[in-house]
């Protein structure tokens, strides 16, 4: 099941689990639309995987297997992911 992270890496907004701007990558690495489009360009900076936009659980899901709130949160940014041969 997805953890549902509460916020942006990068940037740190707020991502509620309703929120149709949170994109995530297959280890569910949580980013804001802006960040992931205009810094990362659409590739995941921790494991250079591809984004899609995270599903919104239903409200009785929801209340039955909560969204996590534990924050991740790179103070120093994002970075996009280095190219393969890239150092």
């Amino acid at each position: 099941m997805l953890q549902l992270r509460p916020n942006c890496e990068c940037c740190n907004i707020d991502l509620p689990p309703t929120s149709p701007l949170a994109m995530i990558c297959s280890f569910e690495c949580t980013f804001c639309a802006d960040c992931v489009a205009q810094r990362l360009h659409g590739v995941c900076p921790n494991c250079g995987g591809e984004f899609v936009r995270r599903p919104v659980r239903p409200a009785d899901a929801l209340a039955r297997n909560p969204a996590s709130t534990t924050r991740v949160f790179k103070p120093q940014g994002c970075a996009p992911a280095p190219l393969d041969g890239a150092p």
